[in-house]
């Protein structure tokens, strides 16, 4: 038996190369309809994106000019204008981005780094994962009994950050988590083979590295935080102010809010003043995500 010649067969992948080519040609009608579908289903949302945005810009470009940024509200369209839901947007980003960004990564470092591996842990992780999908109302009624009752802080900036600060983190923890396992395990062994230590090689080596996955969470958490009106409204936040707010202790508004107050007014001049806001909100948010691009891009540069 030994001296018979065994017939030799084309394998490729532990299957014959003609079984192969006979399946992939089996599948690739399919393939093809779920390339369409899946190019239908973007072009169906950038199209839609597309439509609004030219709607809201033809409303509200001749409405936004520096009187509109430098006015307080008025009951007249003609006079409304922006200047405090403005700076109590610039105050809410910044104090959410101020106490989200260390809370965040220090919370995914801790977990992916120096917790445990148990029941504990696991148990963590998936609340974590949970608190993620949960509606950003349930977030204003837990800031309004902590926050504003509890801790006494009233409806002021630094309380409705620290709301939005709740909503963000889960966000961050698991972008951040991701991004923290995204580093090659050999950095860490190239850095404990030189004599760091562990807090040396996450500070040294492990963060920098994982900074642009961190910079993208935080990203989707900021984009998300500066167009949430529910947990605002929950809190008590303002939709008629006449005042700027000085201070994390003031009372505010913020742009979404003072959008949907003109929306819900019945002159139609009130249309393009709330058109003019939302093309205002547009732009700070592609400001601030320049601004985080630009971090996540040079530290790509570098690592």
């Amino acid at each position: 038996m030994s001296g018979l010649a065994v017939p030799h067969q084309d394998v490729e992948g532990g299957m014959p190369r003609g079984v192969r080519a006979r399946l992939r040609a089996d599948r690739r009608p399919l393939e093809l309809v779920f390339t369409l579908l899946l190019l239908l289903s973007v072009l169906s949302g950038v199209v839609t994106l597309l439509v609004l945005l030219v709607d809201v810009a033809r409303d509200g470009v001749g409405s936004l000019d520096a009187g509109f940024l430098t006015s307080l509200d008025s009951r007249f369209p003609e006079k409304a204008g922006i200047m405090p839901a403005l700076i109590g947007t610039l105050w809410l980003m910044f104090l959410v981005a101020a106490f989200t960004l260390p809370l965040g990564v220090g919370a995914a470092v801790y977990l992916h780094e120096f917790a445990p591996r148990g029941r504990v842990t696991r148990f963590i992780d998936l609340n974590v994962a949970n608190l993620a999908a949960v509606p950003s109302v349930v977030y204003g009624l837990l800031g309004l009994a902590v926050f504003v009752r509890g801790a006494g802080l009233g409806r002021s900036v630094i309380a409705g950050a620290l709301t939005l600060t709740l909503l963000l983190l889960p966000i961050v923890v698991v972008a951040s988590r991701e991004a923290l396992r995204a580093v090659p395990d050999s950095i860490r062994q190239a850095s404990y083979g030189v004599g760091a230590t562990r807090l040396q090689t996450v500070r040294g080596q492990v963060l920098p590295a994982a900074v642009p996955g961190i910079m993208t969470g935080l990203i989707l958490g900021l984009s998300r935080a500066i167009g949430e009106t529910a947990p605002l409204i929950t809190l008590g936040a303002l939709t008629y102010v006449s005042f700027v707010p000085h201070s994390p202790n003031d009372r505010f508004t913020a742009i979404p809010i003072q959008v949907f107050n003109w929306v819900s007014r019945p002159q139609v001049e009130f249309q393009h003043v709330a058109a003019a806001g939302i093309l205002l909100l547009l732009g700070v948010l592609l400001a601030m995500n320049g601004v985080a691009i630009w971090i996540r891009s040079r530290y790509e540069r570098t690592w």
